[in-house]
């Protein structure tokens, strides 16, 4: 770029998207005087799905505003919990997110999972046709113009998305109502309904069982249910359940 000079302070939950210098306090950005602020901010490595509230001197600005010399942009970080408008919550997650969207559907939050790669214009597309929240690591996918809604997933550990999804968005928590699986709906299901589909030791061992409306998966309180109740009360302790 080569145009007019502005000064951009970012907030500091922004930091990760940018280098170190541009990490702490207002930093000059030379802009080329036709690219709207919402380009510049993008520019700088920072996904708009990131950003909150944009101050040009001081005063609130559209992402469509364009930048003249000399004025000082404070771009602030999306405040939590954040509200989308417009379509029920529900969640879409890359190929790199399978253990999040797993415990997402424990709790019996809405997320729909690519467990291949099906390629950012298609998963882009998949979220604007369902009204999806994409959640994802790739700060590429989260800027394509054809997503309806997006989120960056800040860490790299499955406990600490599941607190940073539950932190930010404040779903409706319904523990053990959907399959982790496929994400559908579970229902009651009667031990002589799904007797053909389990082994001879659960038979014996087990008399509730769930199943899944849509693919049909049998659940019951087996061996991993400890781990998997523990994660349930975290998140219900700190979240609520309704």
């Amino acid at each position: 770029m080569n145009g007019p000079e502005i000064r951009v302070e970012l907030a500091p939950e922004l930091g990760v998207f940018v280098p170190q210098g541009r990490r702490r306090g207002a930093t000059a950005v030379v802009t080329d005087g036709v690219s709207s602020l919402g380009h510049v901010v993008e520019s700088l490595g920072v996904p708009l799905t990131e950003v909150g509230e944009l101050l040009v001197d001081g005063r609130p600005a559209a992402a469509a505003h364009v930048p003249g010399a000399g004025e000082s942009v404070r771009v602030r970080a999306v405040e939590r919990p954040q509200r989308v408008p417009g379509a029920p919550l529900r969640f879409l997650l890359d190929v790199h997110l399978g253990t999040l969207a797993r415990r997402l559907r424990l709790l019996g939050v809405d997320a729909a999972y690519e467990s291949t790669d099906i390629g950012d214009p298609a998963l882009a597309g998949r979220s604007a046709a369902e009204r999806r929240v994409l959640l994802s690591r790739d700060r590429g996918l989260l800027r394509r113009r054809e997503l309806w809604a997006g989120a960056f997933v800040y860490s790299d550990r499955p406990d600490e998305q599941l607190r940073d999804v539950l932190t930010r968005f404040a779903p409706v928590l319904r523990p053990w109502t959907r399959c982790t699986a496929c994400n559908g709906l579970l229902s009651e299901a009667r031990k002589e309904e799904v007797a053909a589909l389990l082994e001879g030791g659960t038979r014996r061992t087990y008399d509730v069982f769930a199943q899944c409306t849509e693919c049909r998966r049998v659940y019951w309180r087996g061996a991993h249910h400890d781990r998997l109740e523990r994660i349930v009360d975290d998140a219900v302790a700190e979240f609520g359940a309704r």
